[in-house]
């Protein structure tokens, strides 16, 4: 069993950016610029953005943090994007969900010039990515692939279940792992609520990629030996007995799961650290695509 490593991986793919950034700085050029939005005070969306924050600093990205308060008007954050649309000095950007219920979060996407989508969440770039033309993937996904390809786990002709049809992760990688191309060609099957007999399929499965958002859903019983798991499921379940009052776990059962794989990814420090990672291999290549 191979346990996958996202933060050295991670790691790694930001020391490569830090390379490049270099050598766009050499040149007298500007650094790449990521801005992020965020609306309000939810404590895991402040987390999840100073961590983006640090990633960029690391990396030697221009970072913008634009906080606006939990009664902003959805007309004031439509203003404040068509703003950062026509920021020249900006190359990408992100509006941190979850919003406040009174905003419309698909009013909002829709809003952002896809251009400057590095979260690729906007149809048009959703669009190209499932015409295989050159967009910004969701970082999720990308991230997923690029452990897929960086660990050479062979998807040619594979059985892939992918549990959950989210427009972030379900959907997107089960349209990059079909695609033509040297970790694609796989026949991918997407399970979700109304699925019948998942067990059935998850046992003839090769690998699963699971994006549910249920602790532990994943069982030894489900997997076949020498399958590939990539747990993208990240849940944080009480427990009075931990430090923290708290532990974070995946879908997958790993204690059980584990030594019937080939290859897994653990929770945390599994798909975690790559999606920051990729949002910002997004801002280096919108630096290339826009300048």
């Amino acid at each position: 069993m191979v346990l996958i490593d996202g933060k050295a991986t991670a790691n790694q793919i930001k020391n490569e950016i830090a390379e490049e950034v270099k050598a766009i700085k050499s040149k007298g050029e500007r650094a790449p610029h990521l801005a992020a939005v965020l609306v309000g005070n939810d404590g895991a969306s402040l987390t999840y953005v100073g961590s983006k924050v640090r990633s960029c600093e690391k990396v030697g990205f221009d970072s913008s943090l634009i906080r606006l308060p939990e009664e902003t008007t959805e007309a004031e954050l439509l203003a404040k994007i068509a703003e950062l649309n026509q920021d020249d000095t900006l190359d990408g950007y992100i509006v941190q969900l979850p919003l406040p219920k009174h905003i419309d979060e698909e009013k909002v996407l829709l809003a952002i010039d896809p251009k400057k989508d590095v979260d690729g969440f906007h149809p048009s770039n959703f669009g190209r990515m499932a015409l295989e033309l050159e967009t910004f993937i969701p970082a999720t996904p990308f991230g997923i692939m690029q452990l897929i390809e960086r660990y050479d786990i062979d998807t040619q002709g594979k059985h892939v279940v992918v549990i959950g049809r989210s427009h972030i992760v379900g959907r997107p990688i089960s349209i990059l792992m079909s695609q033509k191309g040297a970790y694609g060609n796989a026949t991918v099957t997407v399970a979700h609520s109304r699925t019948k007999d998942l067990k059935a399929l998850t046992q003839q499965a090769d690998i699963i990629v699971s994006a549910l958002g249920v602790p532990g859903f994943v069982t030894a019983e489900m997997v076949k030996d020498g399958v590939v798991i990539i747990d993208v499921g990240i849940t944080r379940v009480e427990d009075a007995s931990k430090e923290k009052g708290y532990y974070i776990t995946g879908d997958v059962d790993f204690d059980s799961v584990a030594p019937k794989a080939s290859y897994i990814t653990p929770v945390p420090g599994g798909v975690g650290p790559m999606t920051i990672a990729m949002l910002l291999k997004n801002t280096l290549l919108a630096r290339k695509w826009n300048s």
